[in-house]
């Protein structure tokens, strides 16, 4: 009669790393899959006028900041997780470029207001109609569009993101170059 030795088992931490990798590129399918059809190259030429009535201009806006990355916000009044990612973006538009784009979020007054309210402070343009989220081929909010210096969009996202790695993206395309 043969008795034979089990096989060893494979430790926790190996499985852990297994299922964290699989995790996380379900996770990055996912991501690529949602914005297959983001804008990719130079950023969508947008114009409209900002909450106090100041025309905008999104080429405009870019070249005010040379040699900086910026950043492209999207938003809604009514968005839960928006209001998760404000405090990221009010602090990075201290030391970065920010326009927010305000989508179906009502009329200029009615958002300036909730602006007022949140203490929001960045430089916001109203999208009543989401035709610049369109423009940008983003599905959702909150999404962000970081544009590098040469007027390329170098990084998409949607839903919650980080600070530090809204940061990062635009360290990182300020150093990109075409």
């Amino acid at each position: 009669m043969s008795t034979a030795t089990p096989a060893p088992a494979t430790p926790r931490w190996r499985r852990w790393l297994v299922e964290a990798a699989i995790f996380i590129a379900v996770l990055t399918a996912f991501q690529l899959w949602q914005l297959r059809d983001a804008a990719r190259g130079p950023a969508p030429d947008i114009s409209g006028h900002d909450l106090g009535g100041t025309p905008f201009h999104l080429l405009e806006w870019q070249n005010s900041h040379p040699n900086q990355a910026g950043l492209v916000y999207f938003w809604a009044e009514w968005c839960p997780v928006c209001k998760t990612t404000a405090g990221s973006v009010s602090s990075i538009d201290a030391d970065w470029p920010v326009i927010s784009v305000a989508v179906q979020s009502g009329e200029d007054a009615a958002v300036a207001r909730h602006m007022q309210a949140s203490d929001y402070r960045w430089a916001t343009v109203n999208d009543t109609r989401g035709e610049w989220l369109r423009r940008f081929g983003l599905p959702g909010m909150p999404a962000f569009a970081i544009i590098a210096p040469d007027g390329n969009i170098r990084f998409v996202a949607v839903g919650y993101t980080s600070e530090i790695g809204l940061r990062l993206r635009l360290w990182w395309a300020s150093r990109q170059t075409t």
